[in-house]
């Protein structure tokens, strides 16, 4: 007697289908403090990618409760420069396009501590934040951006009475397991003419660049525009514009609002489906080969550790991302490998990445015991960092990326 498949949380349909599986690892956010990693405090849940034959999502097979990932949350998004300035051309784009002004209202959903609504709001445009980590939403309070602390559903949508001219859902549709359900929320809250905003990582470019350290249990789905666009129409909702953006190492910017909405649709949505369907992404085929290079891309990285080690050059590491914690945990690397990893974040500082346990210091640190080679995790922000760690390159550490293939830049 064989188990059963499990199914897909879109349609239903029995998962057969493999992407790729990156075994049992802790929740990449789940930063130990020195006592949690004294008392041995790591769970770890498995990492398998499957794909729906029927309609194409690409999901993680093991679902791990949202209220146990983003009760408490590390990541704040204030913290890095270049995504402020993204938020800023972000808001100024939508307030120009659609004559956002005091008579409008901008709702976020996963609004983290507010780096987004308060460029609106500086406009003098009404704003309010849904977001779930309680210290992140106290944060965005603090700053004066009005934040309910909560996890936005398709029961919570109801209680809302206000209709927005703006929804705001970037890099959450990914992070939310009733995908269904949090469209058909945002169909709720949504005026009859307002427009709902995605950005989400595109699964295109993660095939391409071999990104599977962006695969993590708080990243429930893997979404192409074919999916979304299904997604948003269960939901009596279309895209009208989509634009390809370079963020989190490339990145889908959907625009969408109801069925019936005067929105008409823009020539970016037949260019993103043509470049999908050329990729294969239209069948699960498309999607072969995917483990084969991911573990290609591993034992690159174990190679050039174990090289660095018997030449006695010490490695080191920047940015305790959660993509990093992926990327070194189903690598089979530990602090035995790499001394430490330097964060901005004073949230992170002090604690130890799960799993591989490799300990957070400040930035100063490198600057204080520099090493010989700098491996940035978060490589889609690598030339903001190299341009930070001018210094140290000058002193001589050399700085690596892993991804999409291990090089120095």
């Amino acid at each position: 007697m064989t188990d059963r498949p499990p199914r897909c949380r879109l349609c239903g349909a029995p998962l057969r289908h493999s992407l790729v599986d990156l075994g049992e690892t802790p929740l990449a956010n789940a930063l130990l403090t020195p006592a949690q990693a004294a008392a041995d405090a790591d769970r770890r849940y498995p990492l398998h990618v499957r794909i729906c034959a029927e309609c194409l999502l690409v999901q993680v097979e093991t679902v791990v409760p949202p209220a146990e990932i983003f009760s408490d949350y590390p990541y704040f998004s204030s913290v890095s420069t270049s995504w402020l300035a993204h938020a800023r051309h972000c808001a100024k784009a939508m307030i120009a396009r659609f004559a956002l002004g005091r008579a409008s209202l901008v709702l976020e959903i996963a609004s983290n501590d507010g780096y987004l609504l308060r460029q609106f709001a500086a406009h003098g445009i009404p704003v309010r934040g849904i977001e779930p980590a309680a210290n992140v939403a106290a944060a965005a309070i603090a700053s004066g951006i009005p934040t309910d602390c909560a996890f936005f559903t398709d029961e919570y949508a109801r209680t809302i009475a206000e209709r927005a001219d703006l929804v705001v859902a970037n890099n959450v549709l990914a992070h939310v397991p009733d995908i269904a359900g949090f469209v058909s929320g945002i169909a709720q809250v949504l005026a009859p003419g307002g427009v709902a905003l995605f950005e989400f990582p595109h699964l295109l470019r993660l095939l391409e660049g071999v990104q599977f350290d962006t695969i993590y249990h708080e990243h429930y789905s893997y979404l192409s525009l074919r999916v979304v666009e299904d997604v948003l129409a269960r939901a009596g909702l279309r895209a009208f514009d989509v634009t390809a953006l370079p963020t989190h190492g490339g990145s889908l910017r959907v625009l969408a609002c109801h069925r019936a909405a005067a929105h008409a649709p823009q020539p970016g949505l037949d260019e993103i489906r043509a470049q999908e369907r050329a990729a294969g992404l239209h069948a699960v085929a498309g999607h072969a080969g995917f483990a084969a290079r991911v573990a290609a891309r591993q034992r690159a990285l174990r190679g050039f550790l174990t090289d660095a080690r018997a030449a006695g050059r010490r490695v080191a590491a920047y940015g305790a991302a959660a993509k990093g914690c992926t990327l070194l945990n189903t690598s089979g690397i530990t602090a035995r490998d790499i001394a430490f990893v330097a964060d901005r974040s004073p949230a992170k500082q002090g604690r130890l990445l799960p799993g591989c346990r490799v300990p957070v210091v400040p930035p100063a640190a490198l600057l204080r015991a520099p090493p010989d080679e700098l491996l940035i995790l978060p490589w889609n922000l690598a030339d903001e960092i190299a341009a930070e760690l001018h210094p140290l390159r000058r002193a001589g550490t050399r700085l690596w990326v892993a991804i999409p293939e291990l090089r120095a830049i």
